[in-house]
């Protein structure tokens, strides 16, 4: 069983999951949630997937798993995770959301959720403890009754939420691609967006899954948004990855508009008095709001952790962020004619309409809003096929070893500060920023920079790539 918690939920292979690992799960969650005395038998518990090939097989034995442990499913079939999350929450309910996000079509994985929201890593424990305790091999394939279904009513929801966060009309005149892809939030964007008065333009849908990371978002995918936005003279162009909790958004150039300066366009825009980010988002955040900024590790699980502590603390709006875009609300906001309710779990569509409800604001373009931000330049990406474990004895050889560190920095000069939150974060001679991270959801190095231009910041990515592929031969 080598499926495992990650940044993010649980995650392995398709075979991994599929063999009844994803159900015990399951069943072990649901015993943690009656042991603890967040549900009782016979309630209910939604449950969603995304689009890819596996995923309904893999509901399908997860309802079969809540059934069997006295509860009721109700399927939810395909929407967004922040609509499932939501749409539970706002029942008191669990809910479990089958989905591997942005990793590809062989992967898959299960996020959870307890009535109050998103699972921590305590919970991942004890449910980590709990399946120790079961046999995957007598989970069943599907529940013994059909589930009521409730998809229509979480999409309705969902969107009612946004209802009033850009004024009736107020982009009439706009044209807005939406590369549809095979993300699950492909047609509620455009639903979202109809009352605005936008031209929406739908580009790429696929039957065929498509692994989209907006975090590093691939050259190809780059290259495909950069056309679409000038032969369709795009004001702007969304999507979001495959569960719809990490957006994605080009301007009027086609140039896609990194995560972290989305989330920081939303926390200025509802004047947010404390951000929560991990520290692999720009390093200019502080220097660019009045509000408290608390750095955490990355995964949604320590970013909510650090959102409950500034709660704690008497902070009255506050909005955590993602350097891949996910937006979370800590508390109510209020933004245009809408009061929206905290929703502690990643968000698609709320940065997305930030940034044009901004833009529009400042009667400006997107580029425009972003340039005024003066980040610095980052860029990120990634080494595919790059064992976790691999990742970990490189960063730990590289922070603990001050002699291999330098050796392996003499390309790039002179380290000036180390960070080993998360991963090994170095600032460089000239404020430049390197860091490397092994991922938590898949075999793969994550690599984020910074540097005085783009071209710079690119640079540095590629020649760290080059440097940490030779270095682990």
């Amino acid at each position: 069983m080598a499926a495992k918690f990650g940044t993010s939920g649980l995650r392995g292979l398709v075979e991994e999951l599929a063999d009844g690992t994803a159900a015990v799960h399951v069943a072990a969650f649901v015993d943690h949630l009656k042991s603890s005395g967040q549900v009782a038998t016979g309630e209910r518990i939604y449950i969603g997937q995304d689009l890819r090939a596996s995923s309904a097989e893999i509901a399908a034995q997860c309802m079969a798993a809540a059934e069997d442990e006295g509860m009721q499913p109700v399927d939810c079939g395909a929407l967004p995770t922040p609509a499932l999350a939501a749409f539970a929450m706002a029942r008191r309910a669990a809910a479990i959301m089958v989905t591997g996000s942005h990793i590809p079509a062989d992967r898959n994985g299960i996020k959870l959720y307890r009535p109050d929201g998103e699972i921590d890593k305590a919970d991942e424990a004890a449910v980590a403890q709990g399946v120790e305790k079961r046999d995957r091999d007598r989970m069943r394939a599907a529940p013994r009754h059909k589930p009521p279904h409730e998809e229509d009513a979480a999409l309705d929801a969902f969107a009612a939420r946004f209802v009033g966060f850009i004024p009736d009309g107020a982009l009439r005149g706009r044209r807005i691609g939406i590369y549809q892809h095979s993300t699950v939030g492909r047609d509620l964007f455009a639903r979202i967006l109809a009352p605005s008065g936008a031209e929406i333009i739908p580009l790429g849908r696929s039957d065929i899954f498509v692994p989209v990371d907006t975090e590093a978002v691939s050259a190809k995918t780059r290259e495909r948004i950069h056309d679409w936005t000038q032969h369709h003279g795009l004001d702007a162009l969304i999507s979001a990855d495959g569960d719809a909790d990490r957006p994605l958004l080009a301007d009027e150039t086609g140039t896609c508009i990194r995560g972290d300066a989305l989330g920081l366009i939303g926390a200025r825009l509802v004047e947010a008095d404390c951000i929560v980010t991990p520290v692999t988002s720009n390093s200019g955040i502080e220097a660019k709001t009045a509000a408290r900024v608390m750095r955490t590790r990355v995964g949604s699980p320590h970013v909510i952790a650090g959102i409950e502590t500034a709660r704690a603390e008497g902070a009255a709006r506050i909005v955590g962020f993602e350097a891949n875009g996910g937006v979370l609300l800590g508390t109510a906001v209020n933004t245009g004619a809408t009061r929206m309710d905290a929703l502690p779990t990643r968000d698609c569509v709320f940065p997305v309409l930030a940034a044009l409800s901004a833009a529009r604001l400042a009667g400006g373009t997107l580029s425009a809003l972003v340039e005024e931000l003066a980040l610095p330049v980052a860029f990120s990406g990634r080494i595919e096929h790059f064992a976790t474990e691999k990742g970990q004895r490189l960063v730990a050889e590289l922070t603990s070893d001050a002699a291999a560190r330098a050796e392996f920095l003499a390309p790039f000069g002179r380290e000036e500060a180390r960070d080993s939150t998360d991963g090994l974060r170095l600032t460089l001679a000239g404020n430049r920023i390197l860091h490397l991270r092994p991922s938590g959801n898949a075999p793969e190095l994550r690599i984020y920079t910074e540097a005085e231009s783009q071209s710079a910041a690119e640079s540095l990515f590629h020649e760290a790539e080059e440097r940490v592929r030779a270095w682990v031969q």
